[in-house]
């Protein structure tokens, strides 16, 4: 080629390049959201999960949407993030959807006892009508809702003393709330809900017998073996623990639809993001627990049986009461029970028989 034939051609290519980069661009408003988070900087992985998902929108868009990160407390409390999106304080928080009291259903979005695990959670969202069902519900608080983060089966907690029957949970002065501290008050426990900052000197001065938090993880951090040093499983209140984006429905909608788009594909990202994480970081920090002295504990059968039991009549007494709360959970449950016929044909024989054998070499 000769050299004038290229330079010609390069130059047509350059300004072909200077005329498509700003039509894009163009196309692609600037857009600046504010995100509360429920979760203190310390709960790295909740919290990193928000960075994780504003991060990914901002590289999907040439930085054209970004979305600032705000730690519980700084614009909101954390148990008061929702609030300030359906005020439209801020566009958006990335919150348990079960921290909202307004009415049980939230619940459902999060955690339910004996309820779905982190897999069929997602599962049930993505393919069961989950999220359809959860928005049609959340519209009326003003709030579109994704799926966005999973802790996977959380830990039961930490206790001062051992459960060795039902009999052992009257009267137990435990850090719970939602579904699972009206179960544990079925059988005459004593739920509260705390914040976090309060659960270690609770535990230490007595005003608490057990606290849930998270998994080891997290729970490594706070040092709970010292003062309660039974760790029980599993957290049959939070078979899976869904963390989601709640969006202020209005400024959603005024959203062009590609942007509506980034804002499910990194939702879903993050939501893949933060399981993964937890269940890399969790084994490593159990087997330092339990070196650093922490005692497992397996719930007996007798004490799930009266759960489960328990659980039942609390969803009895909330679906008589509450339509939305008996769609939703009517759903979710036939989900589960159809999940676990495949479940225990795959999934938890498969598990069973490498836990037998997970020291063989």
């Amino acid at each position: 080629m000769k050299r004038r034939q290229f330079l010609r051609g390069a130059g047509i290519a350059a300004a072909a390049s200077a005329v498509a980069a700003p039509a894009v661009a163009q196309s692609m408003p600037e857009v600046k959201w504010r995100c509360a988070s429920s979760f203190p900087k310390s709960l790295d992985i909740m919290y990193g999960t928000a960075e994780t998902f504003a991060k990914a929108v901002a590289e999907n868009t040439d930085n054209k949407f970004q979305i600032d990160v705000f730690p519980a407390g700084e614009i909101a409390p954390a148990l008061q993030a929702a609030d300030a999106v359906q005020k439209g304080t801020v566009e958006m928080c990335h919150t348990a959807s079960y921290y909202v009291d307004k009415d049980p259903t939230f619940a459902l979005g999060t955690a339910a006892p004996f309820g779905l695990n982190a897999r069929m959670q997602n599962a049930w969202q993505y393919f069961g009508g989950g999220i359809e069902l959860m928005n049609d519900f959340y519209k009326g608080f003003g709030i579109y809702a994704l799926p966005c983060g999973n802790t996977g089966c959380q830990m039961a907690g930490w206790f001062r003393k051992e459960i060795k029957d039902a009999a052992d949970l009257k009267d137990l002065k435990i850090r719970i709330g939602g579904l699972a501290g009206l179960v544990l008050a079925k059988l005459g426990a004593a739920p509260q809900l705390l914040a976090s900052r309060d659960i270690q000197s609770s535990l230490e001065s007595g005003a608490l017998d057990a606290a849930e938090w998270v998994g080891p993880y997290d729970d490594e951090k706070r040092g709970f073996q010292k003062v309660a040093p039974y760790y029980y499983y599993p957290g049959w209140w939070e078979g899976s623990f869904m963390l989601h984006n709640f969006f202020n429905l209005e400024a959603w909608n005024n959203l062009p639809k590609v942007y509506q788009s980034v804002l499910r594909t990194a939702s879903g990202s993050a939501n893949e993001w933060m399981l993964a994480k937890y269940d890399a970081a969790n084994p490593p920090a159990l087997k330092r627990l339990v070196t650093n002295g922490a005692q497992l504990r397996a719930f007996p059968q007798p004490v799930m049986e009266a759960c489960l039991k328990a659980a039942l009549e609390v969803y009895a007494e909330t679906s008589a009461k509450n339509e939305a709360f008996k769609k939703v959970w009517g759903q979710m449950l036939a989900f589960r029970n159809d999940g676990y016929l495949w479940w225990q044909v795959a999934e938890a024989s498969y598990d069973s028989f490498l836990i037998r054998n997970r020291t063989r070499t």
